[in-house]
């Protein structure tokens, strides 16, 4: 069956044919590391993941670059501010991000450029744009000209006479046209800055993005770049300029962007008292699945609104896979073919996926199967099955079932030794004590199951 995905460029859906399968490029804009990063970066981050990982199943060979940006006007302002010198801010917030990413159980790219270490490329690459004419370099900086690429405008589906009525007019006078972006920023004084033909500066914003996509990605089309809806204009639509017109190609033949998060239908902002860190929600919550759940409720292009009503949905919804999972990793090993009811499900998951990665329904399939295994667990055969395809399922969400352990939690040791005491009481027929032993460690978070043959088992409440 063909995959078929909302490309932002044609503005359709479209079915999926890498340039040279079963390969595929995909290159996503990663972060900038000024400061830790939020919930609306876990989705980006973990959306994109899950396509790889989907393209993965369906048997291609992806190769996934997802860039950092280290040097930035709000890395300045923000070293400036915290009175640090930028490298030591970037590589602090760069080791945090690798953290959250093993946090969120998110792998790295097979490359994940940082912008300075891949200077000397972009220098290249804006002097070739210059000597065909599509740039221009002043006393501040080197230009792209937009009015000299004629297809400006085709991503974001604006004109240059809408985007001009847009645009402020910026207090650089040096420019020949309001539209023309920066490719080269001389610096000012205390700046940091790198040796170029046109004086010590840094590389514009956008110019990082064609360079290492291109580099890592051995390619002058990518097959799908990714990002942010808020990224589409200017920051896609200027990559797009500047590739084309120095390759004149077509810089990627799929754009998928995610709709944005918002808090309590808010955006988030420090100002507003509702700017979460990915930190910040697991600290309060302990498990990564819980946001992944809400993040696989709404279609990845689609905005997606952050409630704590909405993460305690998330929770239930998580703990009833759980309490099957227990289950089914107490029915013996059965080797059996693939059940047909649970094939009609992983077939219309798949179908789900196909479909410009529709997780809401791709999640409802799951919960189907949850449903129908409990009705189905005295059939070994069945469970065997059931218990195949819903890992499968659930690894391709990236859902591990792993929650991190509060350091005010009650140990393992001490649960088992609160059960030994429970069986005791209840061989002496002291059911108070037994209860309340119950009682006591529910409250702590821990459930217990009492199973027919007197035995009693036990799990972490989500």
């Amino acid at each position: 069956m063909p995959i078929f995905i909302y490309n932002s460029l044609t503005r359709k859906k479209e079915e999926f044919s890498p340039l040279d399968p079963p390969k595929v490029n995909i290159y996503t804009c990663g972060v900038t590391v000024y400061d830790d990063s939020h919930i609306g970066h876990a989705r980006s981050l973990y959306i994109f993941d899950l396509i790889r990982r989907y393209l993965k199943y369906r048997g291609f060979d992806v190769k996934f670059v997802r860039n950092i940006t280290d040097i930035d006007d709000k890395i300045i302002n923000r070293a400036n501010e915290l009175k640090t010198g930028w490298i030591e801010l970037v590589k602090k917030y760069i080791d945090r991000y690798y953290e959250d990413l093993a946090s969120l159980g998110i792998e790295k790219g097979d490359f994940e450029p940082r912008a300075t270490e891949n200077i000397p490329e972009m220098i290249k690459y804006i002097e070739s744009l210059i000597q065909k004419g599509f740039a221009y370099a002043t006393n501040t900086g080197v230009y792209f000209s937009v009015r000299k690429f004629n297809e400006y405008g085709k991503l974001s589906g604006q004109s240059i006479d809408q985007m001009e009525t847009g645009t402020r007019k910026e207090l650089d006078e040096t420019k020949v046209d309001v539209l023309d972006f920066a490719l080269w920023k001389i610096s000012k004084h205390g700046e940091p800055s790198w040796p170029s033909p046109w004086g010590a500066g840094r590389p514009g914003w956008h110019i990082e993005c064609s360079v290492m996509s291109q580099k890592f990605l051995k390619t002058d089309t990518l097959d799908i770049h990714a990002g942010g809806r808020d990224l589409i204009f200017p920051h896609h639509e200027n990559e797009i300029a500047q590739a084309e017109a120095l390759t004149g190609k077509q810089f990627a033949k799929y754009w998928i962007h995610h709709g944005l998060l918002t808090i309590n239908s808010q955006k988030m902002a420090k100002s507003l008292g509702n700017f979460i860190t990915i930190k910040d929600f697991l600290s309060k919550y302990h498990n990564a699945d819980f946001l992944k759940l809400f993040f696989l409720s709404a279609h990845y292009s689609h905005p997606i609104d952050y409630t704590a009503e909405k993460i305690e949905e998330a929770r239930v919804a998580l703990e009833r896979i759980v309490i099957l999972k227990d289950k089914l990793a107490k029915i013996k090993s059965v080797k059996s073919k693939e059940n047909d009811q649970v094939k009609v499900i992983k077939d219309e998951f798949i179908k789900a996926m196909d479909d410009d990665f529709n997780t809401p329904q791709g999640l409802a399939c799951i919960f189907d199967l949850v449903n129908l295994t409990n009705k189905n667990l005295e059939d070994l055969d069945f469970a065997a099955s059931s218990k195949k395809t819903l890992q499968e399922m659930l690894e391709i969400f990236g859902i591990t079932l792993k929650s991190e352990v509060s350091s005010e939690a009650i140990s393992d040791k001490e649960v088992d030794t609160k059960i030994n005491e429970r069986i005791q009481a209840r061989k002496n027929k002291d059911f108070a004590l037994s209860d309340k032993i119950r009682n006591d460690l529910e409250a702590k978070g821990i459930i217990l199951e009492d199973t027919k043959d007197g035995k009693t088992t036990w799990r972490r409440k989500l």
